[in-house]
């Protein structure tokens, strides 16, 4: 089966400025359900006399519950469509949001946080799915990239308004900005987001047909090529944003303003990262360009492990990897996304959906080790810096080796795909 852009079904009021821009926020939604908040974390655990890894949990519990409700939300946008999901998953999102901002104890705030990962579920699976309903896998790439230029535009904003918010007027303010953006982006959708699934498929949540289809996804190759490297790599920045705000406000000495200030200029580097990667796929091809990438990554990885193995303990010996890591992070994202859903045209939310679920599954099994690891450690930096140096090295072998032999985007054999939409 060809993968030819489906540009031509796009309805009018669907402009390409308005598809990046609903890319970018749906795709924000995970750096301000993520960063935002960070920079009040540690003043949310001691508002609430909570433990280190009951503050971890916030997060953790967030990210499993995003990994699995994709799971749902996936076939559901392929039986009915994307815009329906998208509408009642934002809905919920700005509700979990309210709950959050006003839970009373520890514990009702992870289940209100848990709530708000299901919720983001939709928005960001969806994105991923819209991307492939549009465009040819390679071209894909690069509509993808600008979405996570966005998103990398919302991240530089979450970490410095939620620490000034925090230190303004209060932790809760820090949570209930994330209501306001998820009521930015439902108003948006309602009123300008268009259906941009074609054909859906009446048997998509038939257990037969799930079980076909996620049979047919995880045989795929390609699948596992660009999932490991979106799943290697999003662990990486998974480390670094759950461990950052207690290393860099406890260990470091950093005011919630200056945390939220050295957010600020991770993402931007994230965002030059997301720009080259738009300059190098027309010269270099998906392989290449991701390789390159790869060789950044390991060496921001190592350099941090090796000077905190030395006792190296500052600011600049953890920003300064950490900016070429993200530089990195902006080629693999865009690539691993849409080479994951790529060879799927008529299942990518199914495909979009077990990627994610894989990614956030990483980051919550990851997520456990820190919470042990920073309080086993709380004057040390190095469950930060090992963290990132494990992942960095992961990354790299599945840039050199995997996505080298199998990142070639071809579709699903026809007589797979045509069962999916029978």
């Amino acid at each position: 089966m060809s993968a030819s852009p489906a540009t031509a079904a796009v309805p009018r009021a669907m402009s390409p400025g308005l598809i990046v821009l609903v890319l970018s926020l749906l795709l924000g939604l995970q750096p301000v359900t993520t960063d935002l908040y960070l920079p009040a974390l540690p003043a949310i655990t001691q508002g609430f006399g909570a433990t280190m890894p009951q503050a971890q949990l916030t997060l953790t519990a967030l990210l499993l519950a995003f990994g699995m409700s994709q799971m749902v939300w996936g076939p559901l946008s392929d039986r009915f469509g994307r815009r329906p999901v998208l509408l009642g998953g934002t809905l919920l999102y700005v509700l979990a949001s309210v709950g959050s901002t006003f839970a009373a104890t520890m514990d009702q705030l992870i289940v209100w946080r848990t709530l708000q990962g299901v919720a983001m579920g939709a928005g960001v699976m969806c994105a991923r799915a819209v991307v492939r309903d549009l465009y040819a896998p390679t071209e894909g790439a690069r509509i993808m990239s600008k979405g996570l230029t966005g998103l990398g535009v919302i991240a530089c904003a979450s970490a410095p308004v939620g620490g000034l918010l925090a230190e303004l007027l209060g932790w809760r303010m820090a949570l209930m900005a994330l209501a306001v953006f998820g009521a930015v982006t439902l108003a948006v959708l309602v009123w300008r987001f268009e259906e941009t699934l074609v054909q859906k498929n009446p048997r998509a949540l038939q257990p037969l047909t799930l079980l076909r289809t996620w049979g047919q996804i995880v045989r795929h190759p390609t699948f596992w090529a660009f999932t490991l490297l979106s799943a290697t790599s999003y662990g990486g920045l998974f480390t670094f944003l759950a461990a950052s705000s207690f290393v860099f406000t406890g260990v470091l000495g950093l005011s919630k303003t200056a945390y939220g200030l050295a957010m600020f200029s991770m993402s931007l580097s994230y965002i030059v990262g997301t720009f080259a990667c738009r300059r190098l796929l027309p010269r270099l091809g998906v392989r290449k360009t991701v390789a390159l990438a790869g060789a950044c990554t390991l060496t921001a990885g190592t350099t941090m492990g090796v000077l905190a193995l030395f006792g190296v303990q500052s600011v600049a010996a953890i920003m300064g990897p950490v900016y070429l890591f993200m530089v990195g992070h902006g080629v693999h994202q865009p690539c691993g996304q849409s080479g994951a859903v790529g060879p799927f045209p008529q299942a990518a939310g199914a495909a979009s959906a077990v990627s994610g679920f894989l990614m956030m599954v990483s980051a919550f099994f990851m997520g456990g080790w820190l919470g042990k690891s920073l309080a086993a450690s709380p004057d040390s930096v190095q469950p930060l810096t090992n963290g990132m140096w494990f992942w960095s090295a992961l990354i790299a072998l599945t840039a050199w080796t995997l996505v080298q032999r199998f990142g070639e985007v071809k579709s699903a054999p026809e007589r797979v795909t045509s069962e999916a939409t029978t």
